[in-house]
């Protein structure tokens, strides 16, 4: 019978052995198969400049955001800030909603006033909720219309799988988003808006409240633990809720790579922390970006019919920039210059009357177009006379 009892005690113990190391069990697998196992509901890894989607599990899967949805009352705000309907140092008073906010907070009190700037740290670092309902009462009036310009971005953004009840993240039910409708508006966020990395990336700070009852010190704290742990760590937002268990949308920036890894319902905070490093670990070891500055492109010439000037310069628009996350090699991406066949004056500045047709291993990888330097007008038969006359 002890010996019976010795074997179950053994089992027990075995197993709770694997229990323990089932997530380094992952990493090993990961490791074998050449991509992470996690264990969150549903995650995405974007390679940011591009769009280029590396890694993904279930990312259109709909699921409460919890707190990431501040990263949409961030991108209004600096919207706002962008406008110039409101500052840095605008003052912003908290009503008694704003002040009744639950959950993380600053805990503003009714009636007290902060510029938008220490709202913006509360909001990145802290995560209050009552500086997000007292922002948004400032922009739009009430939260309500706030959200409604929430949701309005979020289809701009093609971020289909979500729908905003609040600003802050609160559980409530139709409050929804996606691992890849996350990672779109961080995208924007971070690319449009880089000063937002200023709040993002601080660790501590604090916050003055100055009420009736006098001025006191407030320290604010960032829940981030990515931030001093992670190199390359920019930001971004973290979030947790009962129902939203624990969520991440880390952003990184290493060798000129900017990498987003958003984590949804994870099992606990321990777990989203290492996931997203896991996540952002693997889209750093795979990509690697072929870009064009067009530095030393020779000056492209075409004719331009019906005018005076006979030809018109083309240059490039902007840089080209491809990520690939597979073993390609990049030194043979071809380049192929492409110009209308006919191009008849008036031609107007700007107009885009060819590309840079870029291609790899026979398939083309994107192109870049080429547009006119300056305007061409349209010949005259009085110009052609004058043309005449100069030849004769």
């Amino acid at each position: 019978m002890n010996r019976l009892k010795r074997k179950i005690i053994s089992f027990i113990a075995v197993l709770l052995l694997c229990l323990m190391l089932l997530p380094e069990c992952l990493v090993c697998l990961a490791e074998e198969t050449g991509k992470p196992q996690l264990l969150s509901e549903s995650f995405i890894l974007m390679e940011a400049s591009t769009g280029t989607i590396i890694y993904e599990k279930d990312m259109h899967k709909v699921l409460p955001p919890a707190s990431i949805t501040k990263i949409m009352t961030l991108i209004l705000i600096y919207e706002a800030l962008d406008e110039g309907t409101i500052t840095k140092e605008t003052i912003v008073t908290a009503s008694s909603h704003a002040a009744s906010m639950g959950g993380s907070q600053v805990y503003l009190e009714e009636g007290e006033q902060q510029t938008v700037e220490t709202m913006i740290k509360c909001i990145c670092i802290s995560s209050a909720n009552d500086a997000c309902v007292a922002m948004a009462e400032h922009i739009s009036g009430t939260e309500e219309a706030f959200v409604a310009e929430m949701n309005k971005k979020a289809k701009e953004l093609g971020m289909n799988d979500t729908h905003f009840v609040n600003c802050c993240g609160l559980d409530v039910d139709g409050h929804v988003s996606s691992a890849y409708d996350i990672a779109l508006m961080s995208n924007e966020l971070i690319t449009k808006h880089p000063d937002i990395m200023t709040y993002s990336t601080t660790r501590i700070d604090s916050m003055t409240h100055v009420t009736r009852n006098g001025s006191t010190e407030f320290g604010l704290t960032n829940t981030n633990k990515l931030l001093s742990s992670y190199e390359g760590i920019t930001g971004l937002k973290t979030g947790s809720t009962s129902k939203a268990r624990y969520c991440l949308s880390a952003t990184a920036t290493r060798n000129d790579i900017d990498m987003i890894a958003v984590i949804l319902s994870a099992p606990d905070t321990k777990t989203r922390f290492k996931e997203a490093a896991t996540l952002l670990n693997y889209g750093f070891s795979q990509c690697r970006i072929f870009t064009d500055d067009h530095v030393d492109m020779e000056p492209v010439k075409v004719v331009v019919e019906r005018s005076m000037e006979q030809e018109v310069t083309l240059s490039p628009t902007e840089s080209f920039r491809y990520v690939s996350a597979s073993k390609e090699d990049l030194s043979q991406v071809e380049e192929k210059i492409y110009v209308f066949e006919k191009i008849t004056a008036p031609v107007a500045k700007g107009d885009e009357l060819g590309a840079i047709i870029y291609s790899l291993n026979g398939k083309e990888i994107g192109r870049v177009a080429l547009a006119a330097e300056e305007e061409v007008k349209e010949a005259t038969y009085l110009d052609y006379l004058k043309r005449v006359l100069e030849l004769l």
